[in-house]
């Protein structure tokens, strides 16, 4: 599939929006309007949403906040629609900001260049992206219209993926934008000590201030691709300490942050 030939600034690949309680980072516990956008360019071996990797026929709208009462529409929405939806799930006083995830949201920069001014007009919520970090030509087409920024950066020994220079650009151009920011990073029993300080050296560089998350991955199977599934384990303990003792030696706030949304039964 080629991602280029299915994004444009007039309509954008959803799989779903919904209004819930947001598990993870620096807006953990927060309530969130979720615009989960299909596609991503990245095939994490711990990802636990590999329904986005690709275009959906169809996507889903859930028409009163929090009540999970979905309609099912057809790919791709049109901005115009999409602004509408969001309005209407934008019910008074309940959420604190709007929350770009999926997938990876800015496959569809274009799209989002000319939708977040809009909503945010329309809204009045701050924008959030969720993003793994690793296109920077495409976030500085958004980076006006966003408030805060949660890159997900990818350690080769747990994800399998090595974006080690493009994390490099992107936390720099978040930084010197003065866009807010953290990173979050996935470890799993696999985390390598290495990867780990290479990626506190990283984040440090740009700015010691740098809020910086300890996911501790959700246990799963994942398919490799071959005729086995490879289990993904949690990290013990001991291990965890030790990994954010480390880190603390380049940033000043590491924070240990499990999923938090899979407890509460949330989206």
């Amino acid at each position: 599939m080629n991602i280029k030939n299915i994004t444009n600034e007039h309509s954008a690949h959803l799989v779903e929006v919904f209004s819930a309680i947001q598990g993870e980072g620096l807006n953990v516990g927060t309530r969130q309007i979720f615009i989960r956008f299909a596609l991503c360019d990245l095939r994490c071996l711990f990802c636990d949403s590999a329904h986005t990797w690709n275009t959906p026929k169809v996507f889903r709208i859930e028409r009163s906040p929090g009540l999970r009462d979905f309609k099912t529409y057809s790919n791709p929405v049109s901005l115009e629609q999409l602004l509408k939806w969001t309005e209407r799930l934008n019910a008074p006083f309940i959420h604190d900001s709007i929350s770009l995830t999926g997938g990876e949201p800015l496959i569809h920069a274009s799209f989002l260049s000319k939708f977040l001014p809009q909503v945010r007009t329309r809204t009045k919520l701050p924008i959030y992206l969720e993003t793994g970090g690793h296109l920077p030509q495409q976030l500085s087409q958004v980076i006006p219209d966003l408030d805060l920024v949660g890159m997900d950066l990818k350690l080769p020994s747990v994800s399998g993926e090595n974006h080690w220079q493009e994390h490099t650009t992107f936390l720099q151009l978040c930084y010197q934008s003065n866009l807010e920011v953290f990173v979050k990073i996935i470890v799993s029993e696999n985390t390598e000590l290495a990867d780990l300080q290479k990626a506190g050296e990283l984040v440090g560089a740009v700015s010691p201030d740098i809020p910086l998350f300890l996911q501790p991955v959700t246990p799963l199977k994942n398919s490799t691709g071959s005729m086995t599934e490879k289990i993904i384990i949690s990290p013990t303990p001991d291990q965890v300490l030790q990994w954010q003792a480390s880190l603390k030696e380049f940033v000043k706030q590491v924070r240990v942050v499990p999923q938090t949304h899979k407890m509460l039964n949330q989206l």
